[in-house]
Parts: structure tokens; C-alpha cells; sequence
């Protein structure tokens, strides 16, 4: 989403320090219920107010998938390291049951 940037021109604020702000139009492409339309519908303002609600829900939403996609990669390791263990005893094995290498004899 873009952000606005202006100067805020009001007399409760100090003159001329920029203000931040989201675009409605953009912030409604993402999420329409944190947009308050205008008399035509069209969106107007963002409710700043529900805007950290959403982003801490979306946060703890990819932390959970994080922590679940560590896990994953945790028990995926592991296999790894099992299936490693395992080529590495039958590759011995096999190297252990191979017949000696036998020379030829020529009797003429």
C-alpha cells in the first residue's frame, strides 16, 4: 500500500510537520472493512483505529505459520540426517560383500 505525505496545516499541531497516512483507495484494494466510504460509496477514510487490530491478527497469523514451518523443517532435518546415516551402513556393507578382485593367470 502507498503511503500520503503532507503537511498538516491545523493550529493544534506544529506548522508544517509532515503527517503520514495511508491511502484510502489503496487500503481498500487490501481490506475494504478498514475503509469508511463517502456519500457515493467511494472510499473516504481509513479507520486508524481497527488498522493495528488487523496488523497484530495478521502478525500473529504468519508467526504461527513460522513457528509451524520451523517445526517442519526441524523434523525434515533430522530425516535427512537419518536417511544419510543409512546410505552411508549399506554403502559399507556393500563395499564389505564385494569379492576380491581375483588376477587371471596365463598358462601358455
Amino acid at each position: 500500500m502507498k503511503q500520503s505525505c503532507h503537511s498538516d496545516r491545523s493550529p493544534s499541531t506544529t506548522k508544517g510537520t509532515p503527517q503520514f497516512g495511508l491511502i484510502a483507495e489503496e487500503v481498500a484494494k487490501v481490506n475494504p472493512a478498514l475503509v469508511l466510504p463517502d456519500k457515493e460509496g467511494k472510499p473516504y477514510t481509513v479507520r486508524y483505529d481497527q488498522v493495528n487490530a488487523m496488523l497484530l491478527n495478521e502478525f500473529l497469523k504468519a508467526h504461527r505459520r513460522m513457528e509451524e514451518q520451523d517445526k517442519r523443517i526441524e523434523e525434515l532435518t533430522a530425516r535427512l540426517k537419518q536417511q544419510a546415516s543409512q546410505i552411508q551402513k549399506v554403502s559399507a556393507q556393500l563395499e564389505a560383500s564385494k569379492p576380491a578382485p581375483q588376477m587371471a593367470l596365463n598358462n601358455p
